[in-house]
């Protein structure tokens, strides 16, 4: 199933592998890096038709300025954070309680409830598209912020339930017998016992979660219409509309859009080896 590791001394097909995988790398971030260096030209050089070569005038200033200033990106910016950490906030929420019953608590209809959860991982969202949005404009919550949080939660719960019911089940059993033995309540136990262990499937999930929420496009469009409830995906879209030979501001824009997830990654690495490092039971 897994790749056997390469001898050492096999030198020729460890550098031929190196070769490769540097090969790799370099044609996965040439789009990126040709979206940086066109954030970096000054409009002078794209109307002049510059687009692949290196910038004769350093435009970033300007140009992540201009997305700000001249364009809607700060207002769909904060849209996307105000769709996006209370989604977070509810699948984190919502899974873990979904989780810790599923794993440790036995009653009928248990496995047909996991099953639940975990089929509905499996429906593309294209044939949910029109019953989705006919609930909402139903519910009169189309074109809101809270539409697309109420969605997300709600898709993103299976998947992350699947995830955290997983972990939860893979603790000691002695941990939980020690629990019960001090008188600890079911929630006791989830608060005190389950949540620090479970602390790095916890941050893993958070991240996976927020990049699916805030990368979201489909239902970006499907659900909103307005540009004061677009989040930035949807926005940047109607950028290029707008400024549709602005490529250095699109590419700004883009770069500004790609950030968050990274930023999150970041600040969640921490916690999350931190989490991987804690021991249950002692040796």
């Amino acid at each position: 199933m897994y790749p056997r590791p390469i001898p050492e001394t096999a030198i020729w097909q460890r550098r031929f592998y190196v070769l490769a995988v540097v090969i790799v790398l370099l044609l996965w971030l040439c789009p990126l890096f040709a979206i940086v260096l066109t954030s970096f030209r000054s409009t002078a050089d794209v109307m002049g038709g510059n687009l692949w070569g290196w910038p004769t005038e350093i435009g970033v200033i300007d140009n992540y300025r201009a997305v700000f200033t001249d364009t809607p990106m700060a207002r769909y910016f904060l849209n996307s954070l105000t769709i996006t950490i209370p989604s977070v906030i509810g699948v984190l929420v919502m899974s873990t309680l979904a989780g810790f019953v599923l794993s440790r608590y036995r009653f009928r209809g248990n496995m047909l409830i996991f099953a639940l959860f975990v089929g509905g991982n499996f429906l593309p969202h294209q044939i949910m598209m029109i019953p989705v949005r006919d609930l909402m404009v139903q519910l009169d919550l189309i074109d809101t912020t809270a539409a697309l949080i109420i969605f997300h939660v709600a898709f993103q719960t299976g998947f992350a339930t699947l995830f955290m019911r997983n972990f939860i089940a893979a603790l000691p059993d002695e941990l939980f017998q020690a629990a019960r033995a001090e008188g600890a309540s079911p929630f006791q136990t989830l608060v005190h016992v389950v949540i620090p262990l479970v602390k790095p499937a916890l941050a893993a999930l958070a991240i996976l979660i927020f990049t699916f929420v805030w990368n979201d496009y489909f239902w970006a469009v499907v659900l909103t219409v307005s540009d004061s409830v677009k989040p930035v995906t949807a926005g940047l879209a109607n950028l290029r509309g707008e400024w549709v030979s602005a490529w250095n501001l699109i590419s700004a824009g883009t770069i500004v859009v790609a950030v968050p997830p990274v930023v999150m990654f970041f600040l969640m690495q921490r916690h999350f080896i931190a989490g991987l490092t804690m021991g249950a039971v002692k040796g």
